[in-house]
Formats: structure tokens, C-alpha cells, sequence
């Protein structure tokens, strides 16, 4: 499990972040600790509780996952069949459901025949009564058929598309930061939401609903023939050519109208996400008029997307039904003088229009259905593509736990660019013993951040190799990896939760005691005493209802409990206030104690107390040493700390 509290200038919660632990229940006199806002959950009232534990009792247990979580990339098939085959006993209900609804469904004219030839045209009331009856017993058959097969695919659906969410969002778990910088929030959470549902409703109506209908036209075929082979060939032959060739011009126009869609749609949730993520800013410029602006044109965008679409099926639906129209046509005046000249019964006639009317009912249904499966076509295309996106960084088949760490740390000639064609680092050649602590400083993107991602393998070398005790990072498993390298990102990311959720997030069955002393180590303690639920009290979205300072306290805690032997530390204190800032280095200090730690400095304040100063400069290590040493010299980090110094006199006058 990751102990990452946010990427390092990333998406909060990137990749390897694990559920919220120490998630308690909510029986009677509990907590609940995950309620949406304003104050903690204080407990079941008295009177209730008897009717609570009788609901929780009466609730099923919530089953083990099918598969545990892996590091290793996902290389299964997404299919249709895929996603429907994974239940065989539920697909095989439906489908005999199916089958039996559909053939109920074409019993109706055969039984309007009997009542009119043998009933009304004979004068026999016995046989009238007779075929009503049975009119009315083939139409609860088929409703209780129809209950059946929409209960069962309902279910079926619904496992489906719920291990399709787990497995794309383990996928999304699994990808390196890189994805996330190269790829907008909005489109991936258009992959999980509305694209999941669009196959959703494909699986849970729509394969059934083609089933029936694809049935009734071979049932009502067969049937036709039966009556009279040559009248339905020669309907057939009027109707089927014309309904082929408009049918493939439609399925042309609709894969690229309803990819199109898809695209429309991931960009409208794109603007949607960012602009709420960005509404404090958005406020703070007035800029709120333009972004009603800007969102009226993604908006038109998938208006247009949608008026496409629209255009084409309202070719294709009237179409079918002029065919059809003119299919019956015909056939009451073939079948009208076949009736005259004695060839057919009235009843026969009455049966072969009904059938043939059938024929077609299913044509005008499957325009809306074949809409529908090309909308989740093209979302099964958009999943697909998610689910081949390879990680940067993948764990070795058969890599081996990283053994409890010393915490010497070593970069071997590394070189690593974000882009290939342009390196960030060249050839660095680093060593930190264990329990050195480490500042690196230097001018803005000359790769102090980078070098701390590739200790954390945030992301992997293009050269060279990162070593931990001698063991090289690529040879170790992530997770035994990631519980001994601990990290505090310069904006930590808290999540929905309480405070208690956040400390314990990379250790959920951390011990209280552990806790409290996290809390009174890192100085939270009085954030959890004036807090009204203690370390209960619920967080606001995103920690929204603390301060920067204390958001980077909760995230050191974090890092406390879980108890690391390297720590690193990505400018964590670079966004705050003085107080805070003095309180943050005494909570550094403390969770520093014994450990190998690695900070990237942009406040010299931070470097001054390291062991030793790295200063990283065009893409390599400039110079290194402590720092009386360093500004002894006169070199880089002397130029550096005398800026500094002078800023931070002027500040305090």
C-alpha cells in the first residue's frame, strides 16, 4: 500500500493510493466516520438501535474480492462477450427467458387465426372461447417470461459492468504519473462514468431486447413461409433488400457520429472537473463570465455531436417505416386477391398481415437499440484504449520483497527525462549513507523534484539504476518498496474522511497509541482538541476546513505512522506562512529522527539543518557538502544562501 499523500505536483491520490483505512461500522452507539460534511456522525438514538441491528442483520455479507489487487499490468480481453460470459448461470437464465418470451410473443396471430376461421367465419363459439383463452394465458406467460428475463439481465448487467469499474479502476491504480500528467481528469472520469453506463444500459435492455427482436424476425420468417412460401418471398424480396441497404449505410454513419459523441462528452466533463477544481481562482480573477463563455462552446460541441447523430437516425427510423408501410401495402393487395380467388382464408390473410407487422415492429425497435449499442461500442473502444495503456513503472514478474531497509541510498549514472529527447538529470552518480539527512536545492526545474521521484520510483531511470541498501528499486516489489519509503508532497492531498482516516491512510491497523503519539509528534494535538469530534471530526472535501499548515501536519503524521526508513519531502514548506513554516520544521525534525531523509529545499531555512547540501543545477549534482563548508566556498549554494538571507532580512524588517 503507497503512503503517498498526493503526487509530487501530480493528481492528489495518484497511482498505488489505497482505499481509506480504519473504517469503522455504524452499529448502534458507533461512529460513523464517513459522513459528506459538517459534523461527525454521534450515534445511533436509543430507540433506534433495535431497528438498525435488524436491518445490518438482515443485510447479505459483503463478499471477498474476486482477485487481490496486482502490480502487474492488465493483459485480459474487454469484450461483450467478455463482460457477459463471466456469469454463465445468470446468461444462460436470460437467455432461456429470452427464447421463451419470444416464441410466446408470435403465438398472438396464430391464435387471432383460430378465433377468426374456426370461431367467427365457422359460427363455433367453442372455438372462440377457446383462442381467447389462450389469447389470455400466452400473455401472462410471456409477462411472467418478460419479469424473468428483465430480472435476470438486470443482474447480469449489473456484476458485469461492476467488475468492470473494479478492473479499470485497479488499471487506473496501476498507472505511472506520467499518464496523469499527459491525460485530463475529466476524460478518464468520462471513462468510468459515462461510458461504463452507456455499456451498462447496453447489458442490462439492450442484448436482450436484440435477442427477442432478432428471434421474432426469424420466428416470423419461418412463420410466413409456412403460410404461404411464395407471398413471403415476395414480400421478403420487396421489403428486405431496400431495409439491408439503408441498415449498412447507418451503421457507417453511426460509428463515427457516436465516437465523435464519446469525444464530445470526455471534453465537456474535462472542462466541467477543471472548472470546479478551479473555482477559487476563478472567483478570485473574475473570470467567471468567460468560463460560462468557454463552457457554452464545449457544450455546443456535444450539442453538435448529438445533432449528428440525431440527423442520422432520423434518416434511418422514417426510412424503415416507409419500407414497411409499403410492404404491407403489398401484401394486402397480393394477399387481398389470393383471398378472393380462394388461396387463403380471411383468418390466414389477418395472421400474415399481423405476422408481417411483427416482422417490422422489431425493425423500428432495432434503430433505437442499434443506437444504443453504438454508443457503447464506442465507449467499449475508449475502455479498451484505457485498459492497453502500459505504466511507466511496472513491477518485474518475480520481483522480491525489499528486505527491512538500512536506508542507504544510491543513483548509479542516472539519466531521466520526462521527454526522452530532452533529460532532466545526466549521469548522476549520488550516495546518502543511511540516516543522513539530505537537502537538495537549486534554481527552479534544474531536477531536485525528478531526482526525488526516482528514489520514491515515482518514475524509472532511462539510464542508470536507483539503489536502496544495494538493491536496485526495479528488482523490488512496489508494495514492500512503498511501506519503507515515505513521502510528503509539497501540497498533500487529504482525503474525504476523518482525521483519524488520514493519519492512519498508508497504515489502517496502526495502533491508537501510535496514533496519539503521531499527533503529539508532528504537533497536531491541538487541532484535535478544539476539533468537536477529536480525531473523528470529519474533513471537508480535500481538507478544505484546515489550514495549509495543518494539511502538511496531518500528511506528516501520516508519513509518521507509517513509520518509513526513507523519508522524502518535496518542498513542504515552500507554500507557508512563516508560523506555520517554524511549526512544520519542528514536526520535520521530529519524524526525521534515525531515518534517511531527502529534502528538496526551496527555503534555505530547511537546507541549513541537513547533514549534507546538494546542490542539483543543469541536469546534474553542482556541488555538494555541508553547509558552512558550501558557503565557506563561495560557490552556487553561497550566491544562493546570500539571496536568501538578504530576502529573508527585508521580509522581517
Amino acid at each position: 500500500m503507497s503512503m503517498f499523500g498526493g503526487g509530487f505536483g501530480g493528481p492528489g491520490g495518484g497511482p498505488g493510493s489505497g482505499a481509506i483505512g480504519g473504517m469503522g461500522g455504524t452499529g448502534a452507539g458507533g461512529r460513523d466516520r464517513r459522513q459528506g460534511g459538517g459534523t461527525p456522525f454521534a450515534g445511533i438514538p436509543a430507540e433506534l438501535a433495535a431497528g438498525v441491528a435488524r436491518l445490518e442483520s438482515a443485510e447479505p455479507a459483503r463478499p471477498a474480492p474476486d482477485e487481490p489487487f496486482t502490480q502487474q499490468p492488465d493483459t485480459g480481453r474487454l469484450t461483450l462477450w467478455s463482460l457477459l460470459s463471466g456469469r454463465p448461470g445468470l446468461l444462460v437464465a436470460a437467455a432461456v427467458a429470452v427464447l421463451i418470451e419470444a416464441l410466446l410473443l408470435q403465438s398472438g396471430p396464430y391464435l387471432v387465426q383460430v378465433g377468426i376461421d374456426s370461431g367467427i367465419v365457422a359460427r363455433d363459439v367453442r372455438w372462440l372461447v377457446l383462442a381467447a383463452v389462450a389469447f389470455f394465458v400466452s400473455v401472462l406467460l410471456t409477462a411472467a417470461a418478460s419479469a424473468v428475463r428483465i430480472r435476470q439481465s438486470g443482474r447480469l448487467a449489473a456484476y458485469a459492468t461492476r467488475d468492470l469499474r473494479v478492473r479499470v479502476f485497479a488499471h487506473l491504480q496501476r498507472l505511472s504519473l506520467d499518464h496523469y500528467t499527459r491525460e485530463k481528469a475529466g476524460v478518464t472520469m468520462t471513462r468510468m462514468t459515462s461510458d461504463v453506463e452507456a455499456l451498462q444500459h447496453l447489458l442490462s435492455e439492450g442484448f436482450a431486447q436484440f435477442l427477442i427482436h432478432g428471434l421474432t424476425m426469424v420466428v416470423v420468417t419461418a412463420v410466413l413461409v409456412h403460410y404461404h412460401a411464395g407471398l413471403a418471398a415476395i414480400t421478403l424480396l420487396l421489403v428486405v433488400p431496400p431495409l439491408l441497404g439503408l441498415s449498412l449505410w447507418f451503421r457507417r454513419a453511426a460509428d463515427a457520429g457516436y465516437g465523435r459523441q464519446r469525444d464530445a462528452i470526455a471534453a465537456l466533463f474535462t472542462h466541467l472537473s477543471e472548472s470546479l477544481y478551479g473555482v477559487r481562482v476563478i472567483t478570485a480573477h473574475n473570470q467567471r463570465d468567460a468560463q460560462v463563455a468557454e463552457h457554452r462552446e464545449v457544450v455546443g460541441g456535444y450539442r453538435d455531436a448529438n445533432d449528428h447523430t440525431g440527423r442520422i437516425s432520423a434518416v434511418y427510423g422514417p426510412g424503415t417505416s416507409v419500407i414497411g408501410l409499403l410492404g404491407l401495402a403489398a401484401l394486402l393487395l397480393i394477399g387481398g386477391r389470393m383471398v378472393l380467388r380462394g388461396e387463403l382464408s380471411i383468418g390466414e390473410l389477418t395472421a400474415f398481415v399481423l405476422y408481417l407487422n411483427a416482422f417490422f415492429q422489431p425493425v423500428q425497435q432495432l434503430v433505437q437499440l442499434y443506437t444504443n449499442y453504438q454508443q457503447a461500442r464506442a465507449a467499449l473502444g475508449k475502455l479498451r484504449g484505457l485498459l492497453r495503456t502500459t505504466p511507466a513503472v511496472v513491477e518485474k514478474p518475480g520481483a522480491g520483497a525489499l528486505p527491512p531497509a538500512e536506508g542507504a541510498i544510491e543513483l548509479r549514472s542516472v539519466t531521466f527525462g520526462y521527454d526522452p529527447a530532452r533529460p532532466v538529470l545526466h549521469d548522476v552518480t549520488l550516495r546518502i549513507a543511511p540516516g543522513e539527512t539530505v537537502a537538495c536545492v537549486g534554481p527552479t526545474g534544474a531536477g531536485k523534484s525528478t531526482l526525488a521521484k526516482l528514489v520514491a520510483r515515482l518514475y524509472d531511470p532511462d539510464s542508470g539504476s536507483v539503489l536502496i541498501d544495494g538493491h536496485d528499486l526495479r528488482d523490488v516489489t512496489l508494495d514492500s518498496l512503498h511501506r519503507q519509503v515515505g513521502v510528503v508532497p509539497q501540497e498533500p492531498f487529504l482525503f474525504a474522511g476523518t482525521l483519524r482516516d488520514n493519519i492512519t491512510f498508508a497504515r489502517p491497523d496502526a495502533p491508537a497509541s501510535l496514533i496519539e503519539s503521531a499527533v503529539d509528534a508532528v504537533g497536531l494535538r491541538d487541532l484535535v482538541d478544539r476539533s468537536p469530534g477529536g480525531l473523528d471530526t470529519v474533513l471537508h472535501e480535500r481538507g478544505q476546513s484546515v489550514s495549509s499548515g495543518e494539511r502538511q501536519l496531518i500528511a506528516l503524521a501520516r508519513v509518521f505512522v507509517a513509520e518509513p526508513r526513507v523519508v522524502v519531502l518535496d518542498e513542504a514548506t515552500s507554500s507557508l506562512d512563516l508560523r506555520s513554516e517554524l511549526r512544520v520544521e519542528a514536526a520535520i525534525q521530529r519524524l526525521l529522527d534515525g531515518r534517511t531523509a531527502i529534502l528538496v529545499a526551496h527555503r534555505l531555512s530547511t537546507a541549513r539543518r541537513a547533514d549534507r547540501v546538494i546542490v542539483v543545477d543543469d541536469g546534474g549534482v553542482a556541488e555538494q557538502g555541508g553547509h558552512d563548508d558550501l558557503v565557506a566556498a563561495g560557490g552556487a549554494y553561497a550566491a544562493m544562501y546570500a539571496t536568501w538571507e538578504s530576502h529573508a532580512s527585508a521580509g522581517q524588517a
